[in-house]
């Protein structure tokens, strides 16, 4: 599994469940690099999709707690266990994690890669955030782009490796 997501240079993501920053960039970045794929996100993360409906010519698996939820045209998972034994269905570079921050704070350690749009930009009334991939023990930046502007901000494209953990198993939880 991997990671994709878009953050601030304090590794900000949200403000009250919405995304920060609107960059038309990153949503073909996103849209470029999650096409085709399966990706896992949280009940919150697919309540603010628009309609909220599943994400186009993905398989769309969404976790929640509450047994209750159902996400129309999903898979839905209830566990962590749930998530995982689904996922391990498919190619580990073939599944994306796209949200929303409780899960990318519990899961990243269980992805290989993590692609971050990093928004040269600073929200100080953010309250969702990323762990710090240029700090976090383990990981290593594998490229980066040269600089972007979109939407009226500067951004740019990194992509870090986690060096800690197999790539194909998820079973060590």
């Amino acid at each position: 599994m991997d990671m994709i997501v878009a953050a601030d240079r304090g590794c900000a993501i949200g403000k009250k469940g919405q995304l920060l920053y609107s960059l038309p960039e990153d949503m073909k970045y996103f849209r470029r690099m999650t096409a085709g794929k399966t990706v896992v996100m949280g009940q919150n993360t697919f309540l603010s999709l628009p309609g909220p409906a599943p994400l186009k010519g993905r398989t769309n698996i969404v976790l929640s707690a509450d047994r209750s939820f159902e996400a129309q045209g999903c898979v839905n998972v209830h566990s962590f266990d749930e998530m995982f034994a689904r996922i391990a269905k498919y190619p580990p570079d073939e599944v994306m994690l796209i949200g929303g921050g409780s899960l990318y704070n519990a899961l990243y350690k269980y992805c290989t890669r993590a692609y971050v749009t990093w928004i040269d930009a600073l929200d100080p009334d953010a309250d969702t955030f990323i762990p710090d991939f240029h700090r976090l023990e383990g990981w290593a930046l594998e490229s980066e782009s040269c600089a972007v502007e979109t939407g009226g901000y500067t951004v740019h494209f990194a992509v870090y490796r986690n060096n800690c953990r197999p790539m194909s198993e998820y079973t060590d939880r």
